[in-house]
């Protein structure tokens, strides 16, 4: 390991260099950070708990349930509620905002959070995570669902933790991003990835080619040139990944450069993309622009982009930043 600091040591040590700061924030990570254990430990035991398939339902964006979703999101309602630091929360398995209940105390922040992004692949033993976004709130008092309606320029905090074979935590609170892996054995985040940086230029992709006749032109060229490899005029030979889980995208990006496009698609236009801004797009935006790189819906930088409903959906291009600026070009044209 590159250092000892725990993730507790590491965001008290960023608190001192803000004097006006409460220590708030400081707890409210550690509260998810254990949230995100617990699920860390109920992932990771798998068919053995008989916790894997559909649960029957759908969620507020029609997509069906997976058992662990309902789960995960229980953790992390179960865990944030009553601790005092938020004033309301958001998830993606919940069609409306989450009122803290009346016996707990309110807080200054706004929660949101995907509990288990990736499900799809937990039945094949694949990566999977949760993402978060922390924005401030209405201090001691009950959150409205405009309250919420932030642009993610705005966030105060973002993350996510990948269940892979380690588990880990990324974090910024906008003063760069860093890396934290669990310790099995002490039960502690342990810093392992300081100041994680994405390189300008890449020649990786990551993007579902099944879906690639609805795509706009702009982001058809663009995977038509890096498929021609050298003989085409990017002259240079890209790989292509896709893991359809976009914590396991983001955390590769982030340790080796690369660009990850979820375009707008035709056969939907109604929708508006695919990834939910509000807590996909909004917190991997900020950590990706914190470690270098760039995010954009091809037309309009992600952080900017005023929510106008919690569950609302953009394209995403995100990345290393001269190939995210060359679609946002061709997109231009």
């Amino acid at each position: 390991m590159s250092t000892h600091n725990t993730l507790t040591q590491f965001i008290i040590e960023q608190q001192r260099k803000v004097p006006e700061a409460s220590g708030d924030l400081t707890l409210l990570i550690n509260d998810i950070a254990t949230a995100c254990k617990c699920i860390s430990h109920t992932v990771s035991r798998g068919s053995m708990t008989g916790m894997l398939g559909s649960a029957g339902t759908e969620n507020v964006q029609g997509e069906t349930q997976k058992q662990l979703d309902i789960i995960t999101n229980d953790i992390m309602v179960e865990t944030l509620e009553w601790t005092g630091h938020l004033s309301g929360m958001v998830s993606e398995e919940v069609d409306d905002f989450i009122p803290i209940p009346e016996q707990y105390p309110k807080g200054k922040y706004l929660a949101l959070f995907d509990p288990l992004d990736g499900s799809s692949n937990i039945d094949i033993n694949l990566t999977v995570g949760t993402i978060f976004s922390i924005l401030a709130g209405p201090e001691g008092s009950d959150a409205s669902q405009d309250d919420f309606l932030q642009k993610g320029v705005d966030q105060v905090c973002a993350g996510f933790v990948l269940y892979g074979p380690s588990t880990m935590m990324i974090l910024t609170t906008g003063q760069g991003v860093n890396g934290f892996t669990l310790d099995q054995d002490v039960g502690e985040f342990i810093l392992t990835h300081p100041n994680m940086t994405i390189p300008e230029d890449t020649q990786e992709f990551s993007i579902n080619m099944s879906n690639q006749r609805f795509w706009e032109p702009a982001v058809q060229q663009y995977i038509d040139e890096c498929m021609q490899g050298t003989e085409g005029p990017r002259d240079k030979n890209f790989n292509m990944r896709w893991v359809a889980s976009m914590v396991a995208e983001v955390y590769r990006i982030l340790t080796r450069g690369g660009v990850f496009l979820y375009p707008l698609d035709s056969r939907d236009s109604g929708k508006q993309g695919k990834l939910r801004l509000m807590y996909e797009a909004n917190p991997m935006g900020f950590i990706v622009e914190q470690a270098g790189g760039s995010c954009s819906t091809g037309l309009q930088r992600i952080l900017d982009i005023q929510p106008t409903d919690i569950h609302q959906r953009v394209p995403v291009i995100l990345g290393s930043k001269n190939e995210v600026n060359r679609v946002i070009a061709y997109h231009q044209k």
